[in-house]
């Protein structure tokens, strides 16, 4: 029974560290698919940027030009406007004429004998009214637009960003997509099933390690050489894997803008304002390399507590359970093995440090919520993204699963004879 017992042991401590590889394979992989969508996504090519804008209003004034034609109150109000200015354009025809015979009396007098003023501008009502005849005919009409339309062209084309989308491109291109919709899409369904296979692998290595020491747990005596170096190998993986996969992504984002402009709606989509994915191991380096010497302080902190601090415990189980040197006899060793249980939960120190960025969870909501009571016609919806991630349940399974191994050793310690 025991051989079946080890047997099935073993199987499952392989297959534990099976899926804890593929688990930091894949969780490293998904967490730099999750940055270029959060990239693609970024509110500096969306909502602050020229290029997006342009882009909208183009369409808008485009639209709005061909919807341009004149109904019969604007004809009214410009057939006015026209003989008002065919009047002033007479007089001003008629004043320069004048001026340029001054060295003429007589052609200036032939000309007032010919030409009466007063009776061509009895005719501006006729003059403005073909005038405005010829204007909406389709032809002009057509022309007028084309004109319009190439200078609304001239604009935009004069008006561009000036940001560098190297970045943006380059993870276009390594998507394989065409166009950035498509680099958004593809990358996103990448993200979605790789997060739902590293899900499944953690809860089934959860699954596995508590099912490795619910089977030691049902057995009397005290703990088998091949048990507990399965059980520590277990509790080794789950740490290695814990510290290494993202505990938290933390997002802020602007799900959908948008208001009215000309009665044509203007929106944007998804805008990223804030992401960040980092496991234990991540946050170690950010804070070691950061140039500031308190930061490089909590980062080692944070190392020894979520690192060196298990591996220690780990280390000194092994020692106190084979009693290596009458290392049973050792301080150092009993307080890990055997006193550490107050301080068992330093452990999760890192774990409280995570949950201290929860906290953002509250800022967010807060600060973005404000804006959604910035203006009445603006449409304003703002997502939180920040969740906590496989990494910080391995974490938290090793930790609780650590203490029963200690528990282990206190209750059903294994003799042994020191060699001479």
């Amino acid at each position: 029974m025991k051989y079946v017992k080890l047997a099935a042991s073993t199987i499952c401590l392989f297959a534990i560290m099976f899926l804890g590889f593929h688990i930091i394979q894949n969780s490293v992989a998904n967490q730099k698919y999750k940055r270029d969508y959060a990239e693609l996504n970024h509110f500096k090519y969306g909502l602050f940027s020229v290029d997006a804008w342009k882009e909208q209003l183009s369409v808008i004034i485009t639209d709005e030009i061909d919807k341009l034609y004149l109904t019969r109150a604007n004809k009214s109000t410009l057939k006015s406007h026209l003989e008002s200015q065919l009047e002033v354009l007479i007089d001003k025809v008629y004043a320069r004429i004048r001026k340029g015979n001054e060295d003429s009396p007589l052609k200036q007098s032939i000309l007032e004998s010919f030409v009466d003023i007063k009776e061509i501008k009895k005719g501006i009502p006729d003059y403005a009214k073909a005038m405005l005849s010829e204007m909406s005919s389709s032809k002009t009409e057509s022309q007028i637009k084309g004109m319009l339309k190439s200078k609304i062209d001239k604009y935009m084309a004069e008006t561009f960003d000036t940001q560098d989308d190297t970045k943006k491109d380059k993870i276009i291109a390594t998507s394989g997509a065409s166009d950035e919709d498509g680099a958004k899409d593809k990358i996103h369904a990448v993200i979605i099933r790789n997060q739902n296979v590293i899900s499944e692998q953690a809860m089934i290595l959860i699954g596995l390690a508590i099912l490795l020491f619910v089977m030691e747990g049902f057995t009397k005596g005290p703990l088998a050489p091949a048990h507990y170096f399965t059980l520590t190998l277990a509790l080794l993986t789950m740490m290695v894997v814990g510290v290494m996969t993202p505990m938290i992504d933390m997002e802020a984002k602007i799900a959908h803008l948008s208001f009215v402009l000309f009665d044509h709606t203007v929106s944007f989509d998804n805008q990223v304002m804030y992401f960040q994915s980092k496991s234990i191991m991540d946050v170690f380096w950010v804070m070691i390399t950061h140039k500031e010497i308190q930061m490089k302080l909590v980062g080692i902190l944070v190392v020894g507590f979520s690192v060196v601090f298990p591996i220690l415990k780990m280390l000194s189980s092994l020692a106190y359970y084979y009693d290596y040197c009458r290392a049973r006899q050792y301080r150092l060793i009993q307080f890990f093995v055997e006193k550490s249980g107050k301080w068992s939960m330093a452990d999760v120190l890192v774990v409280a440090i995570f949950m201290a960025y929860i906290g953002f969870n509250g800022i967010i909501n807060s600060q973005l919520g404000s804006l959604s009571s910035t203006a009445p016609n603006l449409e304003l919806i703002t997502t939180n993204g920040t969740s906590l991630q496989p990494g910080y349940y391995l974490f938290l399974a090793y930790t609780i699963l650590a203490m029963f191994l200690s528990g282990f050793l206190k209750s059903r310690p294994r003799d042994c004879v020191v060699p001479n």
